[in-house]
Parts: structure tokens; C-alpha cells; sequence
């Protein structure tokens, strides 16, 4: 399957609870799975979410 990523990086000051709802609601609303997240030593949380690839052509139409 063909995805779409997109980063998205929390500051140090944003607590875990505040970033699981920032993502629940991507999630929700977006499409977005979370891919991966890496917590870095000052605290900053990088976040990789992704979402399957829609495919905008009609079945049957070649580009």
C-alpha cells in the first residue's frame, strides 16, 4: 500500500496527555495513523503520521 506522510514535531512544554489528543483528533478527523514518534533529549517529540495515498483517478481511465 502507497501512503502519505506528514512530520509533525510537539515542543518540550506540551504534556502527554495534550499530544495524545492532538493526535486522536488527526486521527479522527484526518486519516492520519501514527507511523512513529521519537522522544529527543530536550523533551521535543517528533511525530511521523500516515495515511493511505487516495487515488483521484476513475477505475477504467489511464493518465
Amino acid at each position: 500500500m502507497d501512503y502519505e506522510y506528514a512530520p509533525l514535531r510537539l515542543p518540550p512544554d506540551v504534556d502527554r496527555v495534550t499530544a495524545a489528543v492532538r493526535l486522536a483528533l488527526q486521527a479522527e478527523y484526518g486519516g492520519w495513523e501514527l507511523a512513529r514518534v521519537r522522544m529527543l533529549r530536550d523533551g521535543t517529540r517528533q511525530v511521523m503520521l500516515r495515511r493511505p495515498r487516495r487515488n483521484l483517478l476513475l477505475p477504467g481511465l489511464s493518465t
